[in-house]
């Protein structure tokens, strides 16, 4: 079976983030929510680890944090944005157990089973290739190791979503996949007893150019194929922000943002390539 084709031009997701690289901690509050959220998650777990990898760092906050947490480990800081490296590596200590690494992440330059902690905070929703994702993060998952990650629901950015439908019919909000789906592909790369939870999150705004600053400066613009290859023009930009502004409540904008926490464990066998064995049982979810 043919692979589908990646829905993000990667050139361009690259490009988005090497720019938002110095405004990236001016706007990052959901990132740092979602990191927050996620550690707290592993808080209980009893995880014997020296290597941890920390996917999609930006400008290696979390890294940062991870190595406060987990101190007698080595942190691998990786990320497919040279310029968000080179944030990382400046505001990191010259004294601190990190590295970084400038990697894609469907292709990681690390030995198989040589990493006991991967942590990915909010980079699948620029993941087009679910499926090789997982199984490059089961490759060098060693048995046992745990793989964190957090990502956006089907949920998250609906009325940014139906304000651009109302302007044209192009693609300009990433298609973020139910947590179910997640959950089978985590299966099918072969990783055991995954755990998903979702926790709703509302971002407020007094007015648009606050809204568009912060998805320019965390680097989330449009980068998917399917969008509309010219200018989009001041009329469809007009009308989508007019769209928006109907949705001001008291003189507040409100985002929602279903965000979805998972986790697995290393050491599952996969099934024979072409065989999918899925059992809904294995698929939990907690409830706060």
């Amino acid at each position: 079976m043919q692979a589908p084709q990646d829905p993000f031009r990667r050139r361009d997701v690259i490009r988005r983030f090497d720019l938002a690289a110095a405004t990236f901690a001016d706007c990052d509050f959901v990132h740092r929510h979602a990191f927050d959220a996620l550690l707290e998650r592993l808080q209980p777990m009893q995880l014997q680890s020296k290597r941890i990898l920390d996917l999609g760092c930006a400008t290696g906050r979390g890294s940062r944090q991870l190595a406060k947490a987990y101190r007698r480990n080595h942190v691998i800081s990786l990320d497919v944005a040279g310029e968000m490296l080179k944030q990382a590596r400046r505001q990191r200590s010259r004294l601190a157990r990190i590295s970084e690494l400038r990697a894609d992440a469907l292709h990681i330059p690390l030995q198989t089973g040589s990493v006991d902690l991967v942590f990915a905070n909010l980079l699948l929703p620029w993941i087009g290739d679910l499926d090789g994702f997982f199984a490059e993060v089961a490759r060098i998952l060693r048995d046992g190791g745990l793989f964190a990650y957090s990502t956006l629901g089907p949920a998250s950015l609906v009325g940014l979503r139906l304000a651009w439908e109302s302007a044209d019919d192009h693609a300009h909000v990433n298609p973020f996949v139910d947590m179910h789906n997640v959950a089978d592909a985590v299966l099918r790369a072969g990783l055991r007893d995954p755990i998903v939870d979702v926790d709703p999150l509302l971002v407020s705004y007094r007015d648009l150019p606050s809204l568009f600053r912060d998805l320019t400066g965390s680097g989330a613009r449009n980068c998917l194929r399917a969008r509309f290859a010219g200018l989009t023009g001041k009329h469809r930009f007009q009308q989508m922000r007019n769209e928006l502004q109907g949705q001001f409540d008291e003189q507040t904008l409100s985002i929602a943002l279903e965000m979805v926490y998972g986790h697995a464990w290393g050491g599952g066998a996969p099934p024979p390539r072409g065989e999918i064995h899925l059992d809904p049982s294995q698929i939990g979810r907690r409830r706060r």
